[in-house]
């Protein structure tokens, strides 16, 4: 479990952050981190002033990494890319959740390492992950700025147009139906988002197409619902493209693997993100390691 819940009696008053940087020997600034993200708790309460005065017992939250054996397949000194696998979360959910890339990273590379974008759970492909806090604003202001140059591999339903623009806005807010987890759609309110598609093949006997993806602007879901907007859904999206009763179904984890694929073609959303290009000193262009496209095929032609 990456967060770690220690226990300390405190026999003399002391102020919260003293305490830290007395006896655990944390810097005034790590303290103070601490402190501010709601990790020192008094009585199960947590204590919200660095100042504040503390004596009894107390507890500490800490995240503690844990590996799983993943590796980056490139680094430098300032920056580590993974090919993170379908299903693992960039960072955790909450205090219980087991295991995360930012794990990884911070057992490889030390607590100032950190994630520098974000990719959905269930897409599987690159992420940057900054080894410094330098490298980190750099990196996270180049996304920002949009100098980050994405592509993604996605396996869809149909016969794709050999190349597609699609220039629709893209509107992140709750619906007014029960499905008020389904937040991105294309609205006329939204922000502007802009993806060209490329059809790589076609496979006749599933029609189905591996479609290249690179996205101009960086909004939620953006691929997933900009092919759902054209009709060519990405093969295992629960959401976009199933019925309003099955993603509810999906989102309470009451609907079983077997059932997705009969529904949505795959027990995983195949979308991957397969190439990063970007210059930090010097120009990278990063290719992913898997072979998505037999991935893909394996996954929707796997007999269970």
């Amino acid at each position: 479990m990456p967060f770690k819940v220690t226990q300390y009696t405190i026999e003399k008053p002391i102020k919260s952050f003293l305490f830290l940087i007395k006896t655990l020997s944390f810097s005034q600034k790590e303290a103070q981190r601490l402190i501010a993200k709601g990790r020192l708790m008094k009585d199960g309460v947590s204590i919200c002033e660095s100042s504040a005065m503390i004596v009894g017992n107390v507890s500490l939250i800490t995240f503690e990494p844990t590996t799983r054996g993943l590796v980056p397949i490139f680094h430098t000194p300032d920056f580590a890319v993974y090919d993170k696998p379908s299903g693992v979360l960039v960072h955790p959910q909450n205090r219980n959740t087991p295991y995360s890339i930012i794990d990884e990273a911070k057992y490889a590379f030390g607590d100032a390492a950190n994630i520098t974008h974000r990719i959905d759970q269930e897409t599987s492909g690159l992420l940057l992950i900054a080894k410094h806090k330098l490298a980190e604003r750099k990196l996270k202001i180049m996304f920002e700025n949009r100098q980050m140059k994405k592509r993604y591999l996605a396996l869809v339903h149909g016969e794709f147009p050999d190349d597609l623009t699609v220039d629709v806005p893209l509107l992140r807010k709750q619906d007014e139906s029960a499905l008020v987890r389904m937040t991105v759609r294309v609205h006329e309110d939204g922000k502007p988002s802009l993806t060209y598609f490329k059809r790589l093949r076609y496979y006749a006997d599933h029609d189905m197409s591996l479609v290249e993806c690179e996205p101009l602007t960086g909004r939620q879901h953006q691929i997933r619902v900009h092919l759902f907007h054209v009709k060519h859904p990405i093969v295992g999206d629960p959401i976009y493209g199933q019925k309003e009763i099955d993603v509810v179904r999906f989102l309470d984890k009451e609907i079983t693997p077997q059932e997705r694929k009969t529904k949505s073609g795959a027990k995983r959303l195949l979308l991957h993100a397969s190439q990063l290009c970007f210059e930090y000193e010097n120009e990278f262009c990063i290719s992913t390691e898997v072979d998505f496209e037999r991935v893909a095929l394996a996954e929707i032609e796997a007999q269970d």
